[in-house]
């Protein structure tokens, strides 16, 4: 393997674990740290949807975590980019303020982004 491939490796697998964490801190802070972000944006009821919006959230962190695991291509780099632009986009317009959160939530998603369309580029069709 090349010095380079090994690189893309790394970086793939960086963002592996990005997604595959994201979904699993979602569900492990179900009713707390996960529910409180939405409450902030101002989506607290009904509890039911609450609860759907986290549980489909993790569910497509963890649907791309594992594609870019599995069957990292292309298509799974692409999808994930699609969804990260999706999730930034929503949290943009129910909690504008993200941006300027000293932690950066949403800042981050800026490498992110290019560190998947370098993979997607790395690629040949």
């Amino acid at each position: 393997m090349t010095r380079a491939a090994e690189d893309d490796r790394l970086l793939r697998l960086s963002l592996v674990a990005v997604w595959l964490l994201t979904a699993f801190a979602s569900i492990a802070e179900l009713d707390g740290q996960s529910s409180r972000v939405l409450a902030e944006a101002g989506v607290a009821s009904p509890r039911w949807l609450v609860r759907c919006l986290i549980i489909g959230g993790a569910a497509a962190d963890l649907v791309i975590g594992l594609a870019l695991w599995w069957r990292p291509g292309r298509m799974s780099y692409l999808a994930a980019l699609a969804l990260l632009l999706v999730m930034t986009a929503v949290a943009t317009f129910l909690q504008p303020s993200l941006w300027m959160h000293p932690l950066g939530p949403l800042l981050k998603n800026l490498p992110i982004a290019a560190l998947l369309w370098h993979l997607y580029r790395r690629i040949t069709p």
